[in-house]
């Protein structure tokens, strides 16, 4: 056993606060604490240590927020937020328009009849939430997820995106289930024409038995959005024993329909709720494992040394700050909260971003001219610098024969030209995953640093990080939703409608 570092956590029966200890033993990354009341809890952080050293050598913190919602009163995560103590701006902010669904999956966050209320704030509640986004200092929220519950059950779902890009919001994402996607071939159509950029589409595997969701109807919501010119990212939730053997059949799906899927991202389930250590150890399963499995799967065509974690990016926002003089869009999640790679298609060829791209040592020649830049160094001769250095760092004849990766990275890191980003993106898959804690290994540090927010109507609370909004209910999302909400019965009375009206009830045999 080998203590790595020493870190605050929560009880997951009490919710005090309880120091825990990361260690590695055997190879893996293991949290370990304890309550006086309730004893030991011991959960798997991270299924492979060598990975997590790896990640860990790419940390780095952001600027935070300058004009904070609320104050540092009684220590993270019971101040959300966002607080002065938070390390992040709002990279993706989630507004939940309903938690009625029309599907009730077992390991779901929350949904309107377990919690005995309908919550559905007000186009106007949920343009003020967008404006809160948009008031960030000194980098203005610009990409929000409309999620739920499903979001596409709101009826003036189209009037809600229309009033959140008149805000200024660049990026909007549409959370859901691809039911009513694939039945009604106008929404895709009209959900692109208001204004939304992409669907966050569940997908949890490639089989009926593995994805009994929305394995019939994701083939044709995909091609509604295809019809729409609507991007989509597949979303699946990765349970070990469930649905882990098929992530490679997953990426397949994805490559085939790669003039619309322009993203997979691999969710690790987070375990809510209580559950004995027998139950997680069957489900559990961290990024590492995934990546695994990816390489297993795939044949090595994508392997572990492909991923780096979210804050690998970091520098790429800082040199063009130190250039431009201007903050930048920042990405700086913990180092264990997620990792990701961009793999290319040439031919029937599957080529990573990292079998031609020195990634590392161009990550270190970032660092090195925003020192320049920030001793005062001249913007025009660092950057012809970096033109001229540009290609040494990519293997041309590795690369796919189109893509002209030096002009894009030039056009984006000294021309400032994001466009640039666009073209890249519609080339390549990116293939990410982001694992959101649950009380067993929950990591006080990671919550200071997270980028994934909630907004709420809230004028206490507006914006909370994602595993302080989630992971304890009873502290915000269940406090939030249900003073913004009414009981089920009263929305029954109201709208004359039931409940269970919502529920998705497939015709099988069509």
């Amino acid at each position: 056993m080998k203590v790595l570092k020493e870190t605050q956590s929560l009880c997951p029966e009490c919710l005090c606060f309880v120091k825990a200890t990361i260690f590695e033993d055997s190879g893996k990354v293991w949290i370990e604490k304890e309550c006086k009341e309730h004893g030991k809890f011991k959960d798997l952080y991270w299924g492979d240590y060598e990975m997590y050293k790896k990640a860990e050598s790419f940390a780095d913190d952001g600027r935070g927020v300058e004009n904070p919602n609320t104050k540092i009163s009684k220590g993270c995560p019971k101040d959300c937020g966002l607080c002065p103590a938070h390390k992040s701006h709002s990279g993706l902010v989630n507004i939940v328009l309903t938690n009625r669904c029309d599907l009730n999956c077992w390991y779901c966050f929350f949904y309107a009849s377990k919690a005995g209320y309908v919550y559905e704030p007000t186009k106007e509640q949920i343009v003020q939430m967008a404006r809160n986004v948009r008031n960030e200092k000194p980098i203005p929220g610009n990409a929000i997820q409309l999620t739920g519950g499903e979001p596409t059950l709101r009826g003036d779902l189209i009037d809600i995106i229309k009033a959140i890009k008149a805000e200024g919001i660049d990026h909007i994402q549409l959370n859901t289930d691809g039911i009513n996607l694939a039945h009604k071939p106008e929404l895709a159509k009209n959900v692109r024409e208001a204004g939304a950029n992409t669907v966050y589409l569940s997908f949890d595997g490639v089989t009926a038995k593995s994805n009994p969701k929305n394995h019939w109807e994701a083939p044709k919501a995909v091609e509604n959005c295809r019809k729409a010119g609507l991007g989509i990212v597949l979303v699946p939730t990765v349970i070990k024993s469930i649905n882990d053997h098929e992530i490679g059949g997953i990426l397949d799906f994805s490559f085939k329909n790669l003039d619309i899927i322009r993203a997979v991202n691999f969710q690790p389930v987070s375990l809510v709720g209580r559950m004995p250590q027998s139950e997680r150890e069957k489900f559990r399963i961290t990024i590492p494992d995934v990546i695994k499995n990816i390489e297993e799967q795939t044949k090595g065509a994508i392997g572990k040394e492909d991923f780096y974690p979210v804050p690998t990016v970091m520098p790429f926002s800082k040199f063009v700050q130190q250039l431009t003089g201007k903050p930048q869009y920042e990405l700086s999640a913990h180092f264990a909260c997620g990792m990701g790679t961009y793999v290319f298609k040439d031919g029937e060829k599957i080529i990573p971003i990292t079998r031609f791209l020195d990634v590392p040592s161009f990550v270190e020649y970032l660092k090195k001219k925003s020192t320049e830049l920030d001793s005062g160094k001249s913007k025009m001769l660092v950057g012809a610098k970096v033109l001229a250095k540009l290609n040494s760092f990519i293997d041309k004849k590795k690369a796919p024969k189109d893509l002209k990766l030096s002009n894009i990275l030039f056009n984006v890191l000294v021309k400032h030209n994001y466009r640039a980003l666009g073209v890249f993106h519609h080339k390549a898959l990116f293939i990410g995953m982001m694992h959101f804690m649950d009380l067993y290994n929950y990591d006080i540090e990671r919550v200071k640093r997270c980028c994934i927010h909630y907004a709420t109507p809230s004028k206490e609370m507006p914006i909370i990080p994602f595993c302080a909004f989630n992971v304890i209910p009873e502290w915000y999302r269940d406090k939030v939703n249900k003073e913004f909400g009414m009981p089920i019965e009263d929305w029954e009375k109201k709208t004359g409608r039931k409940l269970t009206d919502d529920l998705y009830r497939r015709k099988t045999a069509k």
